[in-house]
């Protein structure tokens, strides 16, 4: 049932983005989430998705399982469509039918932000299917750095950040042990109004909520056994370090937000018949 969560799980494998610094990467996906909403045109929003397409081949990940991603978010991505179609006005009418009336830069803002939407699902999925919640955790430390001059937890933030990034696909396991164990006693999750699928639910949560807090418990018992604090003067036995990978792919990236731009100020001299189509915003 849960098997599509693809969020906080990380794929093996050797691949240029698997080796990127975790602090690039992190950047990175900063940066393509800043030219997806700088992105005002079509023209704009397919240089992004020819990004993240290279990007997932460039690591090697299965295109099928960056793309589960997405399914977790099919019922936003009709909700927002819905919405769009009825409440965007416009100049050319496709459909009126009493106070509904749907224009067709309704139509085409519903596919860009869909679209939008889509693409950043997958740019979020591709970081930690190409990196480690250790490594996660030590890329936002080491940018958080700074903070740590105005007293900021900043490894206390990082660890729980990580600790809730290894816990994702765990609780995703344990909810389908759950569920098999319910359907196993003769629940029923699959037919059924709302209120009846809700109701069926709740022999789901009670024992996840219980597992959870026992993990986080050991979780805690383990860290103090093992004599951890958090001292601000804590080695790390690998030291994150800036090589041409790096480099390359923040030339790429830079590139990528500087086609963006390009392409919003000047869509109308690519293709000056489609402008008032190719230009959403």
């Amino acid at each position: 049932m849960l098997n599509d969560v693809t969020f906080g799980q990380y794929y093996p494998a050797q691949s240029f983005a698997h080796r990127l610094d975790p602090r690039i990467k992190l950047l990175m996906l900063i940066a393509y989430i800043v030219a997806l909403f700088v992105a005002d045109t079509f023209y704009g929003l397919a240089l992004c998705a020819l990004f993240v397409i290279v990007a997932i081949f460039v690591s090697r990940v299965p295109f099928g399982s960056v793309l589960r991603s997405v399914k977790g978010i099919v019922f936003l991505l009709v909700f927002t469509s819905v919405l769009n179609l009825f409440f965007h006005g416009g100049n050319h009418l496709l459909v009126e039918w009493g106070i509904i009336h749907i224009y067709l830069e309704g139509v085409l803002f519903a596919i860009f932000l869909m679209f939008r939407l889509i693409f950043l699902v997958l740019g979020s999925a591709l970081l930690t299917l190409t990196t480690t919640p250790v490594s996660l955790t030590d890329g936002l430390e080491s940018l958080l750095k700074p903070l740590k001059y105005i007293k900021f937890p900043v490894h206390a933030l990082a660890l729980i950040m990580s600790i809730a990034l290894r816990f994702i696909p765990t609780l995703m396991d344990e909810t389908n042990r759950i569920i098999a164990a319910q359907k196993a006693r003769g629940a029923d999750f699959e037919t059924g109004n709302i209120v009846k699928r809700v109701k069926a639910i709740i022999p789901i949560l009670i024992p996840l909520l219980i597992s959870a807090f026992r993990r986080a418990e050991e979780l805690g018992d383990a860290m103090d056994a093992r004599c951890y604090t958090n001292s601000p003067n804590r080695t790390k036995y690998k030291k994150l370090t800036f090589t041409w990978r790096d480099l390359v792919a923040a030339l790429v990236v830079a590139a990528l937000i500087a086609g963006v731009v390009l392409f919003n100020t000047y869509a109308y001299d690519i293709w000056p018949a489609a402008y008032q189509y190719v230009v959403i915003l």
